[in-house]
């Protein structure tokens, strides 16, 4: 490392400190009368997209080069704890997000059905059929869940969005106010799983606050770090589970979150990995093929963890 790389990293981490413990001491009063979930909403909203971006473009990181050659028509990679993006391209330009959208189908279920609840697979919720819930079965919404996203299961999602919304329609609506509620303003939802409708999109940045904000949220981050379980069905059979998120097993430190794909929104996929204290959130989206969007992750996240400093607590 020559003398000029070094004196912008010890520039940098100077800076970063700097940023940090303002944000702390200008905050410290404000927050202790927030409640946890106004707390929860300030801390997705709590991102920095200019100060540290604009330093480190300034220097010849390690891998940056290779950031340039990724397929992925869209990203932005987080730092959770400070809100600091790290990279980002076209992350605030709307793109279709297939099964990414089942991330607020879960949420929703969570925040407002009751998990012991017993879902059932009736015609109306029957629709995609290239599913592997069939019609007649039956749920413990619980164990539905898992199936949703570990398999992303799109049939799983009708049902569940029926449950806790009466009807596609008026879950449509939920998923909405939570979006607006979130900040997602570059956001609309027309189904619960994501298949092709040009009114179901979203953007990279709106992305990274659902997942930010859904990953506080224990069960949630539980299922989705989940690599496979046998969900069992309401008449005593069970059906195995494999996690679609190869990161989960590839990549070290990897906690979750969800895969996607249509032909209309290309290969997507949110990821979350933790290492040495510090967690770092991504969204790819529209990576050529089911193999480079893990691939690419990996890239990022590596990228991500290579040039974040570490900063005492």
């Amino acid at each position: 490392m020559t003398q000029t790389h070094f004196s912008r990293w010890i520039y940098l981490l100077a800076l970063l400190a700097a940023v940090v413990a303002c944000r702390h001491s200008n905050s410290v009063g404000s927050r202790m009368a927030l409640t946890p979930e106004q707390l929860r909403l300030e801390h997705i909203s709590d991102v920095d997209s200019t100060t540290f971006i604009n330093i480190l473009n300034s220097d010849s990181t390690v891998d940056r080069e290779q950031l340039e050659t990724l397929s992925a028509d869209a990203w932005m990679l987080i730092d959770d704890a400070t809100g600091f993006v790290i990279s980002q391209k076209c992350a605030n330009e709307p793109r279709f997000m297939a099964s990414l959208t089942k991330m607020m189908t879960c949420l929703l279920a969570i925040e407002n059905g009751n998990l012991s609840d017993t879902v059932n697979i009736t015609e109306d919720v029957f629709i995609c059929r290239d599913s592997r819930v069939r019609l007649g079965e039956g749920y413990v919404m619980h164990d539905l869940l898992y199936e949703m996203m570990l398999q992303s299961d799109n049939d799983a999602a009708y049902a569940l969005a029926k449950h806790i919304g009466g009807d596609t329609l008026g879950f449509c609506e939920m998923m909405n106010e939570k979006a607006a509620y979130l900040g997602m303003e570059s956001t609309h939802f027309a189904n619960p799983n994501g298949m092709p409708a040009p009114d179901n999109y979203s953007t990279a940045s709106d992305l990274i606050r659902l997942a930010r904000y859904a990953m506080a949220d224990s069960l949630f981050s539980e299922i989705v770090r989940t690599r496979e379980k046998k969900v069992p069905l309401t008449d005593g059979r069970h059906m195995d589970c494999q996690n679609t998120n190869a990161l989960l097993s590839t990549y070290d430190g990897c906690i979750g979150i969800k895969t996607g794909y249509t032909r209309q929104a290309g290969n997507c996929l949110a990821s979350a990995a933790t290492r040495d204290g510090r967690t770092l959130f991504l969204v790819l989206l529209n990576s050529r093929s089911m193999r480079s969007r893990f691939i690419e992750s990996a890239i990022l996240l590596d990228y991500g963890f290579s040039v974040m400093p570490s900063l005492s607590q």
